[in-house]
């Protein structure tokens, strides 16, 4: 298995990509702290998990409250002596031009795609030092590197959390700490619901997804849990400051 033993630590896992993530990591032997805002939907992932014969703990997390995050990740070092995986995932995306998006949407952006993957990737830091090796996986996105129409708020917080991982990846690469962001393109989860909005409804987006994505069809949260597996494992060994875009050629 390409993550025996190794412990993870994994944020808004209780649905969509977050989740797929953790179950690929715990098939691969990893044990998963699963965390969520949602207590039920991080405890019933980690009930799959233990049902199909891996290891996790559910806890429940809200990672804009800069404490309770750090405690976690601390408490979780400490309970299984070690932290190998970091993958901060959780985010929100609000939808609009600039004369659309007010500054408290802004700073909520702020807060979640970057700032709390700033405060996690800071508090599993020190643990992977003293380890020498880890694996920070953050969340960016396609919408990281390319631009997308409406989108402000979204598209200029997961340009600054790729730029972040890579300063993070050329700091600590010399620790054996790897940093890389995962961007995934359309994946059909209910966090599109502010592109949907945007394009105005479901029909609106499949057609784009259709005519748009040159493989003409949505990514599964399967197929961005594989790229999770990949960052996580041994195989990236080599790989840090990355932004991995999982699209479907979508952002050529």
């Amino acid at each position: 298995m390409l993550l025996q033993d190794r412990v993870a630590f994994v944020t808004g896992a209780g649905s969509g990509i977050g989740r797929a993530g953790a179950l690929a990591m715990a098939a691969e032997g990893a044990l998963i702290v699963v965390t969520d805002r949602d207590a039920v939907r991080a405890r019933s992932v980690a009930e799959e998990i233990v049902r199909t014969g891996g290891r996790a703990e559910a806890r429940a997390l809200d990672v804009t409250d800069d404490a309770a995050l750090v405690a976690e990740i601390t408490s979780a070092a400490t309970r299984h002596g070690r932290l190998d995986i970091l993958h901060s995932h959780a985010g929100i995306q609000i939808p609009g031009r600039l004369e659309e998006v007010t500054a408290d949407d802004m700073d909520r952006s702020w807060q979640l795609n970057v700032r709390s993957h700033f405060v996690a990737a800071r508090s599993a830091m020190p643990v992977m030092k003293a380890q020498g090796k880890g694996s920070i996986i953050i969340t960016s996105s396609n919408s990281g590197v390319q631009y997308d129409r409406e989108m402000i708020a979204y598209a200029t917080t997961k340009h600054a959390v790729i730029a972040m991982t890579r300063q993070m990846a050329v700091d600590y690469a010399r620790h054996n700490v790897r940093c890389n962001a995962l961007c995934p393109g359309f994946v059909d989860t209910p966090f599109n619901d502010g592109f949907e909005r945007q394009m105005g409804g479901r029909r609106a987006l499949e057609a784009y997804v259709a005519q748009n994505i040159p493989m003409g069809r949505w990514g599964s949260p399967e197929e961005i849990a594989q790229g999770i597996v990949f960052l996580a494992s041994d195989r990236s060994a080599f790989m840090t400051g990355h932004a991995l875009v999982i699209d479907g050629a979508e952002c050529i």
